[in-house]
């Protein structure tokens, strides 16, 4: 079994910009990379043997859904994740942390829309030193997450790479409440680690840097983490109200990170935020963002995005980008998925994210073959 481990390939002479490889037991990760979001062990719209062919390293699933159903006891059952979805290569699993919290107070974009602190009916019931206590949008069934129980949970998942659990307080948070929700989201991150540290079983487990866009608590959180014996590190928390807040504080965080660890931004991963990222050394982003985007069909090319629902496109007999090799580029017309999206027809949601995800798998390839030239 190989065992994880990082290796730095080249470090740009332009910017913090790099490429790298992660080495897990189900493969390798070349970095910078983007993570397709399998929320519930599937991207949605797409089975796994097509994920794999479009070339998706790493793959997302979430603790807190799979928890919920159908469960870690018959995930473990199966044989771990990869048995059960049939995946072949990495897979990164959350704490469920962020599905909580996102409960609590909300999705970040309504509560960026000054929704402020205010906390959603009935969700989560307690937040004590133990952990969460919640109702399971499945049943009601009460739910205590902590520390020890996501870990636990993970474990029988069986990820490549796993999180601790944290606390995601939300971006209007008072500054006293931040700071209080930071310190023991560090306990809970060192909670987690020793229950990781006590069955080990492979898998390697990243911190998560909090602080929102606090610039002395973010360094606060990085001095804290670096100490621990975490296998890398993720960027969690609010990352602010603006994609130039956000690269504001990524571009204060990430030279306080261990460069001989790899690193990962948490739910950001559309085009403008990976342009923005890459260039301060950012080795992985997650994010539904493209899948999404082709459910709604909205179409990446290299020359801008695409409608699909325009008009136009009816009578466009070919493919949504000549110079794509994608499976949908190579056998079928944007009239054809034009039309399937107006009869909408669920084929039309399958092709449009085969497209997206392999534009994804070729811009990071891209960003890759720029990085070694020392072009970014």
């Amino acid at each position: 079994m190989t065992s994880f481990r990082f290796e730095l390939i080249h470090t740009s002479k332009k910017s913090r910009a790099r490429v790298g490889r992660i080495h897990t037991p189900h493969g390798i990760i070349e970095t910078p990379n983007f993570v397709a979001v399998g929320t519930n062990g599937t991207i949605k719209a797409l089975d796994n043997a097509m994920i794999d062919k479009i070339g998706i390293q790493l793959m997302f699933c979430n603790t807190y859904h799979m928890l919920l159903q159908p469960g870690p006891e018959v995930v473990e059952k199966a044989g771990g994740l990869h048995s059960f979805i049939r995946r072949k290569l990495p897979i990164i699993t959350d704490s469920g942390g962020f599905q909580v919290f996102s409960l609590a107070y909300g999705s970040v974009a309504s509560e960026l829309k000054s929704k402020g602190t205010k906390k959603s009916e009935g969700s989560v019931l307690k937040i004590t030193e133990e952990g969460v206590l919640f109702r399971s949008y499945r049943d009601g069934a009460k739910v205590l997450l902590t520390p020890e129980s996501s870990i636990e949970a993970q474990k029988a998942l069986g990820a490549d790479i796993i999180i601790p659990f944290d606390e995601l307080p939300p971006y209007h948070v008072d500054p006293s409440s931040l700071e209080t929700s930071l310190d023991r989201t560090h306990r809970w991150e060192e909670r987690s680690l020793l229950a990781h540290k006590n069955s080990p079983r492979g898998q390697a487990m990243y911190a998560v840097v909090h602080g929102g866009v606090n610039t002395a608590l973010r360094e606060k959180s990085c001095a804290f983490l670096s100490k621990l014996d975490f296998d890398g590190f993720a960027i969690g928390g609010s990352m602010g109200k603006t994609k130039q807040e956000m690269h504001s504080m990524l571009q204060f965080t990430m030279p306080k990170i261990p460069v001989e660890k790899p690193n990962h931004l948490l739910g950001i991963g559309d085009l403008e935020s990976i342009e923005l990222s890459v260039p301060l050394g950012i080795d992985t982003f997650d994010s539904s963002y493209p899948t999404k985007a082709a459910r709604h069909g909205l179409l990446f090319t290299k020359g801008g995005n695409v409608k699909l629902g325009k008009k136009e496109n009816s009578v466009n007999f070919g493919p949504i980008d000549e110079k794509c090799s994608c499976p949908t580029c190579q056998n079928y017309s944007l009239a054809y998925l034009h039309h399937l999206d107006k009869a909408k027809e669920m084929t039309a949601m399958s092709l449009a994210s085969i497209h997206n995800l392999h534009f994804m798998v070729e811009l990071m390839q891209d960003y890759r073959s720029k990085i070694l030239l020392d072009e970014i």
